[in-house]
């Protein structure tokens, strides 16, 4: 067996980023493999490889008895002192059996057994590779669609856009660039499987955090995010340093940032309201673009009733009950909104509280 088969190993191990030491050992089971297969043996054999010389040896262990019955695994007292005189019976001895014609077969079951090993190798490297990428954004190409996936291409890569993580409101076409959120990437029988989303609440965070260089830097939080992908969402944001606007961050100079998410989430309505400790404060912002009057906590049920003026009713709920269900979601509390002529119907507002409070003046909508 000449260089040739190592370099081509050294190169392969190149190109694909494949540890060399993988293949020599898969070359080796390859070769004790054909042995075994084409020479009908049984025993214990082991392949010795010489890369300088590119010459390869198998040897047989066998154990040195007074008469040999087996010729596969034994090999008589005599013959074992003719090698070494300091061989007794009993002693395990390795015997060179290297075939004459044994440099063809044992060169085609290489080849096949070789393959296997960097087929699964690749999948090993590209698993590792994307593995670090879960719960991260990712750019990619439409390939191909049928009826349950999507299927679009990250580099090395095909990955699976299911039906219930592709937003309702979007066309998907082949060749179209498109930002993915990976939600799992799992090491399967048939290689690596990457599952992506374009609805996931985790791709609007991520987005922001592209965007929105505060947030990347730690001086602006994301508290929350609730998303009806497609739709309408709601991000919740805090700056540690009194002195930082985060909704002013995250809108940006003439709404930029904001618009540069919006346009990739094909138009999807984005509230950014500011976040608070205070549930009164937080419930009210998170009711954007609504004002409210009055904020009803109950602590152990987590549960508020908000009160907003008659002609806000609808503005606070939403269509279809949108706006006051992201802000729910948004929050972690229960919302019930009333509006100002019920909540005094109710006595739940005296004559006292004739004027308007408002918690909502740190929220900002910019697409009402």
């Amino acid at each position: 067996m000449s260089t040739q088969l190592f370099d081509a190993i050294d190169h392969l191990a190149k190109e694909k980023g494949i540890d060399k030491d993988i293949l020599m050992e898969a070359l080796e089971a390859a070769l004790i493999s054909a042995y075994k297969k084409n020479f009908k043996s049984a025993s214990n054999v082991r392949v010795e490889l010489n890369e300088t010389t590119g010459k390869m040896a198998v040897y047989a262990r066998k154990t040195v008895v007074p008469n040999v019955e087996d010729t596969q695994l034994e090999i008589s007292l005599d013959e074992a002192k003719s090698i070494n005189p300091s061989y007794e019976t009993d002693d395990i001895i390795e015997v060179e059996v290297t075939p004459k014609d044994f440099g063809r077969i044992a060169a085609q079951a290489a080849k096949q057994v070789v393959t296997q090993r960097v087929r699964e190798a690749e999948r090993g490297v590209i698993f590792s590779e994307y593995i670090d990428r879960e719960d991260d954004v990712m750019t990619g190409i439409i390939q191909r669609k049928d009826s349950r996936f999507v299927y679009v291409n990250l580099g090395k890569i095909e990955a699976k856009l299911a039906e219930a993580e592709q937003m309702p409101t979007e066309e998907y076409h082949i060749h179209d660039r498109l930002k993915v959120y990976v939600t799992k990437v799992e090491n399967t029988s048939k290689g690596p499987q990457i599952y992506i989303s374009r609805s996931h609440p985790g791709l609007l965070k991520r987005l922001f955090e592209m965007e929105v260089p505060e947030i990347y830097d730690g001086i602006v939080e994301i508290k929350s995010v609730a998303r009806e992908a497609g739709d309408r969402s709601k991000i919740s944001v805090h700056a540690p340093d009194p002195e930082i606007d985060p909704v002013g961050s995250c809108v940006g100079q003439k709404g930029q940032r904001v618009q540069a998410i919006v346009t990739e989430l094909k138009g999807e309505k984005i509230d950014i309201v500011e976040w608070s400790e205070d549930p009164v404060v937080y419930v009210s912002n998170a009711l954007s673009p609504s004002k409210v009057l009055k904020v009803f906590v109950d602590e152990e049920e987590k549960a508020t009733t908000v009160v907003v003026p008659d002609y806000q009713l609808s503005l606070a709920i939403g269509k279809r009950g949108q706006n006051a269900r992201l802000a729910a979601k948004l929050t972690g509390w229960k919302i019930d909104i009333k509006s100002e002529s019920d909540a005094r119907a109710e006595g739940l507002l005296d004559d006292i509280e004739l004027e308007e409070e408002t918690y909502s003046d740190n929220s900002e909508d910019l697409f009402e």
